[in-house]
Order: structure tokens, then sequence, then C-alpha cells
């Protein structure tokens, strides 16, 4: 697995990858027309904004804060995040 840096360097379709083969889906949110799917990597998380309207994924983004997962805290269990293993 890579860690946060190399994965914000990685091409668009390497980010896909990635969370495709070692991301583990979370919890997902409404953004406007984009639906934002999260994902929890080895000591990260990455963001997904897809577009149902042009069914694409748009942008991914990640985060190793806390605070980013301020969006989803009536979603998810920081207790679940633990037993997982994924902080």
């Amino acid at each position: 697995m890579v860690n946060i840096h190399d994965f914000r360097v990685m091409t668009f379709e390497n980010k896909c990858d990635v969370v495709t083969y070692y991301g583990q889906y979370l919890a997902h949110r409404f953004l406007g027309e984009c639906k934002v799917f999260l994902y929890g990597a080895e000591g990260f998380f990455i963001e997904v904004y897809y577009s149902p309207k042009y069914q694409k994924v748009l942008m991914i983004n990640a985060f190793d804060q806390l605070a980013g997962l301020e969006s989803y805290l009536e979603l998810i269990s920081l207790a679940d995040l633990e037993r997982r293993s994924i902080m």
C-alpha cells in the first residue's frame, strides 16, 4: 500500500486503482449533485467524488486528519474505524 504523499502525486488512473484494490468502503454522502464515497486506506482516507449525471468520477481527494471526517460523523463510527485498523 502507498502512503498519502505518494497517493497525492499519482495519476488519476493510478489513484482509481488504489481505491479499487486497497480502499475499504466506509460511507457515502451527497454534495450538491455529486455522490461522495469515503474509503479508508492504510493511514489515510480517500474521498471519491462521483457524478451520477455524467456517470464518471470527477475528483479524488486524500486526507489524514480526523477533521476531514466531520461530514461523515452521522454515518460512521470512530470505534469501527479503530477496530478496522485504518487509522
